[in-house]
């Protein structure tokens, strides 16, 4: 009997642990500065720099300020602050976005953050945002929505489908921090049909219940688009 509870509180533990390491890692030292090389200690991914060679130009980033150009297919520009971009972000668990959107519909199409939850603040303009949850009790995917104007915060919880669309005249600009060094990023569109080999066309053809040309054109569109 003894051993039988040893062995449940053994597993309750391990699970416990197992959702305590469901995002990033917490670091066991100040600051862990990501390198390229290969030679130091490996953490979270990255080697880390030297703690005497750190430098202030590990933790910055400059011209976040800046508005992008929004002339993409789908009017909108995301510019990731990442550990690629601050690598004193290394072990730290957070990264921050900025997003612009051309007028009269600049959309971030729908995506996913796979080691992200998002938080999303309107700075400019009017945007209508939305995430779809995972499947409720009854099979349902629920959409949850809001039309967010400047100040107004958002949160997309962890790996769901979610998206910003510009509803106003104007440009708009968001600012968004994640809880990720390197949340990663899945554009459904993009990942589905641009996906490099190919889906097997009778795939997608079947779950989307379409004919084999709309898949044909989306698949010859999203390929090039994402292999140019």
């Amino acid at each position: 009997m003894e051993g039988l509870k040893f062995l449940i509180v053994f597993v309750v533990l391990a699970l416990a642990s197992s959702f305590a390491s469901a995002s990033d890692p917490s670091p066991l030292q100040d600051f862990c500065v990501a390198i390229n090389g290969t030679d130091g200690v490996f953490v979270n991914g990255k080697f880390c720099k030297d703690p005497q060679q750190v430098t202030e130009k590990d933790f910055f980033f400059c011209g976040l300020n800046v508005p992008r150009d929004t002339s993409s297919p789908v009017g909108s520009n995301v510019t990731a602050v990442n550990v690629a971009q601050i690598p004193g972000l290394n072990t730290l668990g957070i990264s921050l976005a900025r997003i612009d959107f051309a007028p009269y519909g600049g959309l971030n199409p729908p995506h996913t953050h796979p080691r992200a939850t998002e938080i999303l603040v309107v700075v400019e303009g009017t945007l209508y945002v939305g995430f779809v949850t995972s499947n409720l009790a009854n099979g349902d995917n629920r959409l949850i929505t809001k039309v967010l104007n400047p100040g107004d915060v958002f949160v997309f919880p962890v790996g769901l489908i979610h998206f910003q669309l510009n509803v106003g005249k104007t440009n708009a600009v968001a600012l968004a921090s994640l809880s990720s060094q390197n949340p990663g990023v899945i554009t459904i569109a993009n990942a589905v049909f641009g996906a490099d080999p190919p889906i097997n066309p009778n795939v997608l053809t079947k779950a989307f219940q379409v004919d084999k040309k709309v898949v044909d054109y989306l698949q010859k569109q999203f390929w090039t688009d994402n292999n140019n």
